[in-house]
């Protein structure tokens, strides 16, 4: 460990704000919820758990029942039959999401983004795709968003069969009912910061419609500081009949998808390979999602997504925005992209019987947890830098001040570069600079806001500045 002590100048302390001093001054780390020692752990408050409380298996159950119900939701699939195919799905979609509207003060509105896909790879001919966006728009920082998402258009093995049947209940169904589920149990309230509930479309023909999604954000200039894309959430249990009801796999890149050059030359020469806003924004979920009020353990996978796959994430990561994928514990492959069918006794097809509703509960509680303390706490702090301009033993961090009304104050995290979790936290208060005493060659640092309610954003990971 370092021999020069940050506690010389400012005591070290736990999110809750607890002192926790060891030996030799050294801040002790604090219990996480199930994953471990990150001392950045939020432990869920009394609102936070009742929000959790409601929400409820047997709805999420029946709306994945409701949307394999209409045969196929195949992209190239009717678009204008009110029984059959991506069209009556999606209209659905978007009438339920318009009755949780309905009970929010005006604070949400639902509403169709379409837009015309011409012929490319899997769409043979131009293609109407239609993403489903619920926005519940925020009471103090509304230009501060965040967004959920899962696909509503389903599959079987022949990418291109917009005929045959495909249930798509755990791919996904699944998703799309967390998403419903969190619309619905959240129209109810007031986060301080907006968030988007989208259902896309076009995803297994090739992330059509959560590319548009993205690129409208970026071209709205929209500040999308977090986004969470649930595929292939609805069941517990493995290929070889093992189960695994208490984890979720969360995907996040360390290398950014959108890294410049120039950006990637500071990356290698800091050593922020672990340290991207996605990772950040991971650490976050373990540090809010992972306790007894979720019953879930967030297993983070550093890769951007399954090997050599992908999901609706991809294309907000291409535009720069923090964005990580939830999926099960190990995939069922006779229950995904297959086509319906007995062979030999078993069943094939992605059928709502080989979901697991309770499971699809949790994993959306985990989500439950990371929205609302994402759009209570204060944004991510910006321009997080270490100063550079003279040669030291010690570390001069500076950031950019924050405009929430509530906001209390900043705290400095750091940790050793072998180690994957914040281990020490710092009390710096409303100031937007300090000096720890420790050198910046030996530990990585960041930096992260508190609000009067003791909520802390994700971690802000400082390059070098002046």
């Amino acid at each position: 460990m370092p021999r020069r002590r940050t506690v010389l100048a400012s005591a070290a302390v736990t999110a809750a704000g607890v002192p926790l001093i060891g030996s030799a001054g050294q801040a002790a780390a604090a219990p996480g919820g199930g994953g471990g020692a990150a001392a950045t752990v939020q432990v869920p408050d009394r609102e936070l758990r009742k929000l959790l409380k409601e929400i409820d298996a047997d709805r999420i159950e029946a709306t994945v029942r409701r949307l394999a119900a209409f045969g196929t939701r195949h992209t190239l699939s009717l678009q204008d039959d009110p029984e059959r195919g991506i069209g009556a799905a999606r209209d659905w979609i978007l009438a339920e999401m318009k009755t949780y509207a309905a009970v929010s003060g005006g604070r949400m509105t639902a509403e169709l983004q379409s837009y015309i896909q011409e012929p490319a790879s899997r769409i043979p001919v131009a293609t109407r795709i239609t993403n489903v966006v619920a926005t519940l728009r925020g009471s103090v920082t509304p230009d501060r968003v965040y967004v959920v998402a899962g696909h509503y258009d389903s599959r079987v093995t022949d990418v291109m069969d917009a005929t045959s049947d495909a249930p798509g209940a755990d791919d996904d169904a699944s998703g799309v009912a967390l998403v419903m589920e969190l619309a619905r149990v959240l129209a109810k309230r007031r986060p301080a910061a907006t968030i988007v509930f989208v259902a896309v479309a076009g995803e297994e023909q090739g992330l059509y419609g959560s590319r548009y999604a993205a690129t409208q954000f970026k071209a709205a200039g929209v500040d999308v500081q977090g986004m969470f894309t649930n595929d292939i959430i609805g069941s517990s249990r493995a290929d070889d009949g093992t189960r695994d009801p208490h984890t979720v796999r969360l995907f996040a890149e360390g290398v950014p998808t959108s890294e410049t050059p120039a950006q990637a030359n500071t990356r290698r020469s800091v050593g922020g390979e672990n340290d991207s806003a996605t990772r950040q924004l991971a650490r976050f979920v373990g540090d809010v999602g992972d306790n007894d009020a979720t019953g879930m353990n967030v297993r983070v996978v550093y890769r951007r997504d399954r090997y050599l796959r992908g999901g609706d994430h991809i294309p907000f990561l291409e535009q720069g925005y923090p964005a990580a994928r939830f999926t099960e514990p190990a995939e069922d492959f006779a229950h995904q992209h297959q086509d319906v069918r007995v062979e030999d006794g078993k069943q094939y097809g992605d059928l709502p019987e080989f979901c697991d509703f309770d499971y699809i509960a949790r994993v959306t509680r985990v989500n439950g947890a990371v929205l609302w303390t994402l759009a209570q706490a204060p944004g991510t702090p910006r321009e997080a830098r270490i100063v550079t301009s003279n040669l030291t033993n010690d570390t001069e961090l500076k950031w950019a001040p924050g405009t929430e009304p509530d906001l209390a104050g900043y705290e400095v995290v750091w940790r050793e570069t072998t180690e994957p979790e914040w281990t020490h936290v710092i009390k710096v208060g409303l100031a937007t600079t300090h000096t720890v005493d420790l050198s910046k060659d030996n530990v990585f640092f960041g930096v992260r806001a508190v609000n009067r309610d003791g909520k802390r954003s994700p971690v802000a990971f400082p390059m070098p500045g002046n």
